[in-house]
């Protein structure tokens, strides 16, 4: 959305306290410099609103975690909101990825939290948007990682409105080397609506056409049994809000985990 919007970039967090480098750059045998992840900023003028956006590379992690955690990631939170609160923004959007038991072919939807009983009656509103405790099997609970759920903690802390919307992605996808941008799109289409703006998906429909062919030759090569099982996806979807029962999504779960397993030792994993 960025991109689309041509926001200009107005400010960073500097690095050396949150990351190590991620490479040196080395020119004619000389050591030119270090690089590390950068954490940008960005804004644009709309006609209804103004908008900043904060982009990371990565995210401040303690010990061996993918997502932001501890002291580091706090502290990067509350600077980013610092920043907020300087220029006047009055709510705080994150977005993400939410695995669901979904089948692929179903169009991801869009999975929210929100910081007040308040801002439940707006999300509720918005076009392929559910509660996260509508997925199947959360039993009205959940956990955001990550500074997703960190920033949307600090912000209510400090009083401003937050909404975090995820897309769904399905649950066997979540360990994938790819991304899922059927969910991006998903998300990005309701970003669209609540601001008003209009966003050229012609880049990202290609993406999703090219993943859509990685991921139906996967769903090919899984047996017969498995595919009949977890193709009951598509139906319960479409009958209700929320996911395939509990028995269900830990059979199909066990199943595709043993078949990826044993495709690694046989050295047939596909080609993408």
């Amino acid at each position: 959305m960025k991109g689309g919007l041509v926001a200009e970039e107005f400010g960073e967090i500097e690095p050396w306290d949150f990351f190590y480098p991620k490479k040196v750059s080395i020119r004619d045998g000389l050591l030119e410099s270090l690089e590390f992840p950068t954490n940008k900023f960005y804004y644009q003028r709309l006609r209804r609103k103004d908008l900043i956006f904060f982009l990371g590379e990565e995210q401040p992690t303690e010990g061996e975690r993918t997502y932001a955690t501890g002291e580091k990631a706090y502290q990067m939170a509350n600077l980013v909101l610092d920043v907020a609160e300087k220029f006047g923004c009055q709510r705080v959007y994150t977005s993400g990825a939410c695995v669901s038991p979904i089948h692929h072919t179903v169009k991801p939807r869009v999975v929210s939290v929100v910081s007040s009983e308040k801002l439940v009656e707006e999300v509720i509103r918005y076009q392929n948007t559910i509660l996260i405790n509508e997925i199947g099997g959360r039993e009205g609970e959940g956990v955001i990682t990550g500074l997703n759920g960190l920033l949307l903690a600090v912000a209510k802390k400090r009083g401003l409105e937050s909404i975090c919307l995820m897309g769904e992605i399905p649950d066997w996808l979540s360990g994938s080397p790819f991304p899922y941008p059927k969910a991006s799109k998903s998300v990005l289409e309701v970003f669209a609506d609540i601001l008003g703006i209009r966003i050229d998906f012609i880049v990202l429909d290609k993406m999703v056409a090219q993943i859509e062919e990685i991921v139906e030759r996967l769903y090919e090569e899984f047996p017969s049994e498995i595919r009949e099982r977890y193709d009951e996806r598509k139906f319960v979807a479409q009958a209700k809000p929320g996911g395939i029962t509990e028995e269900d999504a830990k059979w199909i779960k066990e199943h595709i985990d043993e078949f990826f397993k044993k495709r690694g030792e046989q050295g047939g994993q596909s080609s993408v």
